[in-house]
């Protein structure tokens, strides 16, 4: 049975919320604030549920079509249906809701929110599932099932002319294949599999691929690595090893944390979850030493090869949470860009135990990282965020935020 709703707003995740008849909060995608909708039922949690857009039955007067034929069936884009600014504008509502409802902070001091210059075209990795018949896919956002691509509007270039040729007999043991570029064209190709048996691979063209099970890697032809340069710096990353997604919007990161050091000079910098040193190769000028804190076996070895020849900067090979109350050094400023489930408990009282006069904390999930600013609430203030969508047309929100010691 279907349900008439009126859509109140969108929520974090890429849904839109309104109620049903009785009241009760209900959950749908690909919908506008003040639209009314058709919607059935797809899940019932008791308290609130989760539903099947079947109609938009009065569309905001903003909607526009999506660019892409697989819209409302890949569950990889879900604001395709929104004109990008209004995509900036309703990140930064949503952004502040969180922090305002989950850190239970009055007043959120968002500085601003930064579009993306590419709206379209702007990753330099994309990651792929296989169909049963080897066809590279996107998971139904609907039944979890992958169905095969036909086309995507996410990648830049290389991705987009590269992706296509690519094909397999049967899916077999891989159960997901990464392809990423560099601003020079460069590919890299790295299949995942459950098990460390290594897929028989024809390769006609030459072409960089490696296959990774765990922590295991094994080249399989060319190279296992690329080099990306952003802004004047080159970094080496390998398969395996994270690098920010979107070139520019890494640019806007990494301009904004310098406005934030601007006048800084002297003491500790800890860059904690540090990857392969991005942010330790931009800043450790400013600093007498920078300690990098990463867990990822590749990212550490990346990480000594982008910066081994800099005196001032040390790599600490561990979990942040394990590693942290055995450094000496005391941190001045904490820089941190941890993954989306955010910090671990430990490793917040380790911070806080530190008392560093000045936190930068990177985000990707802004409810997470309400979360964690709660938790660092008793000994940090927040002083200001900036939103920068390295994600359009998806829910994803990035933020840099500022906590000083109070």
């Amino acid at each position: 049975m279907a349900d008439i709703i009126q859509i109140d707003r969108l929520v974090y995740g890429g849904n839109g919320m309104g109620r049903l008849p009785d009241g009760k909060a209900v959950f749908v995608p690909f919908v506008l604030p003040g639209e009314t909708a058709q919607v059935r039922i797809r899940k019932d949690k008791g308290r609130f549920a989760f539903a099947d857009l079947e109609e938009v039955l009065a569309p905001d007067p903003a909607r526009i079509n999506p660019l892409c034929a697989h819209f409302g069936k890949c569950g990889g884009c879900h604001y395709q249906h929104i004109p990008y600014p209004n995509q900036v504008s309703l990140k930064k509502e949503i952004f502040i809701e969180q922090l305002q409802r989950i850190a239970k902070l009055e007043f959120i001091p968002v500085k601003s929110a930064q579009a993306s210059k590419e709206p379209f075209h702007y990753r330099n990795a994309m990651q792929f599932h296989l169909t049963a018949g080897g066809d590279l896919a996107f998971m139904d956002f609907s039944s979890a099932n992958p169905f095969t691509v036909k086309e995507c509007h996410l990648p830049m270039e290389t991705i987009g002319e590269f992706w296509p040729n690519i094909g397999f007999e049967e899916a077999g043991d891989i159960n997901r294949i990464e392809i990423c570029q560099n601003s020079e064209g460069e590919v890299l190709t790295t299949l995942t599999s459950k098990s460390e048996g290594i897929p028989e691979i024809e390769i006609g063209i030459p072409i960089n691929m490696a296959h990774i099970c765990g922590t295991d890697q094994v080249v399989l032809s060319g190279d296992g690595f690329l080099y990306h340069a952003l802004m004047n710096k080159r970094f080496k990353v390998s398969a395996g090893s994270f690098f920010q997604r979107n070139y520019s919007g890494a640019i806007q990161m990494i301009e904004t944390i310098a406005g934030v050091l601007r006048g800084k000079q002297g003491g500790v910098l800890w860059d904690l979850y540090c990857g392969v040193g991005l942010f330790s190769a931009f800043f450790q000028e400013k600093f007498d030493r920078v300690i990098g804190v990463e867990a990822s076996p590749s990212a550490c070895l990346d990480y000594l090869d982008n910066l081994n020849r800099l005196p001032n900067v040390d790599l600490v090979e561990g979990m942040v949470e394990k590693v942290l109350p055995r450094i000496k050094d005391k941190p001045d400023i904490i820089l941190m860009d941890p993954p989306r489930k955010g910090l671990d408990r430990f490793a917040i009282d380790a911070i806080k135990k530190r008392r560093p006069k000045l936190v930068i904390y990177v985000s990707c999930d802004p409810a997470t990282l309400a979360r964690d600013i709660k938790r660092l609430g008793d000994v940090f203030t927040l002083e200001s965020s900036v939103v920068i969508d390295m994600f359009p047309q998806t829910y994803h929100i990035e933020s840099v935020n500022v906590m000083h010691l109070k």
